[in-house]
């Protein structure tokens, strides 16, 4: 391998490529949950909370199956995320016009989404309701629903892993590559914000917005062991203003190139969006520097 190969944010090395090869050579038996924990295992590839980064390792397989580099052995059984995408139930809910100023609604709560039956809910609201639908996490990733006080909920927002690379964001951070591979985890991109259809409440937006970039740090370090020092998010300028991030602090910075996160070619095939980006922490320039 002559040029540098980086896939999920992992250098790779011929000696990697190396392994890989016997491995799928040699235990013919191995699926592929098998290859991608061992592989885990055997680089100690864990999220600061210390888990094995199975799933990034499995999409890392994928993609270079995709460049030709490897075969991966048959699926033995149908996509995980296929058959959670078909599961998703019906839920009842309320859809009487939600029309009233903002204190009318207050205490709003914006809180992680717990338990199977606020999941439930989450996915069926999202695969339903918002344009892009239900977006199952891959990697490091926070739900939270957002309830009135009377606990009728009125908007779901959905924080993932960050795009590799953007280069309105990198630049304005004033990353090098290796700088952005070192400290790529202490940033989070805000994949889905939906404010259900029926809801119509002046500066609602905004106020939700403020409210889970406020809390968003503290949330990821409880549950993966490090924070958040800066959030993503791009907005697509034909269907939205961004109006309510920019009310709520976030600062445009640029567009996206049209590329998608997992296109290995330089070809535009998705709509071009505006870049805003948030920063969650005083320090976060010297964080994010490594």
């Amino acid at each position: 391998m002559d040029e540098e190969l980086v896939i999920q944010g992992r250098r790779l090395k011929p000696e990697d490529l190396a392994l890989i090869g016997e491995w799928l050579a040699g235990f013919p038996d191995w699926n592929r949950t098998r290859l991608s924990r061992e592989l885990c295992s055997a680089w100690n590839w864990r999220n600061a909370a210390g888990r094995l980064k199975d799933m990034a390792c499995r999409t890392l397989l994928l993609k270079l199956e995709a460049r030709g580099r490897i075969r991966l052995p048959p699926r033995r059984a149908p996509s995980v995320n296929g058959l959670r995408n078909q599961s998703i139930a019906e839920v009842a809910l309320d859809q009487s016009p939600l029309e009233q100023p903002l204190e009318a609604l207050q205490p709003l709560r914006v809180q992680p989404v717990a338990g199977r039956s606020e999941m439930a809910l989450f996915k069926f609201l999202l695969s339903r309701h918002h344009y892009l639908g239900q977006r199952n996490g891959v990697g490091e990733n926070l739900g939270y629903l957002a309830r009135d006080r009377t606990g009728r909920p009125v908007a779901c927002l959905l924080f993932g892993a960050a795009a590799w690379q953007v280069r309105a964001r990198d630049a304005w951070i004033g990353w090098k590559p290796e700088e952005c591979r070192r400290s790529l985890f202490l940033l989070a991109n805000q994949a889905r914000f939906l404010i259900l259809p029926w809801v119509r409440v002046p500066h609602l937006a905004s106020h939700l917005l403020a409210q889970a970039t406020a809390r968003l740090s503290a949330d990821w370090q409880n549950k993966y062991g490090h924070p958040i020092c800066l959030v993503e998010t791009f907005v697509e300028g034909e269907r939205f203003g961004g109006v309510c991030y920019r009310a709520a602090g976030w600062r445009p910075v640029g567009w996206t190139t049209g590329r998608t996160r997992n296109d290995p070619s330089n070809r535009p095939i998705a709509p071009v969006k505006a870049v805003y980006l948030k920063p969650l922490r005083p320090d976060w320039k010297r964080r994010l520097a490594g």
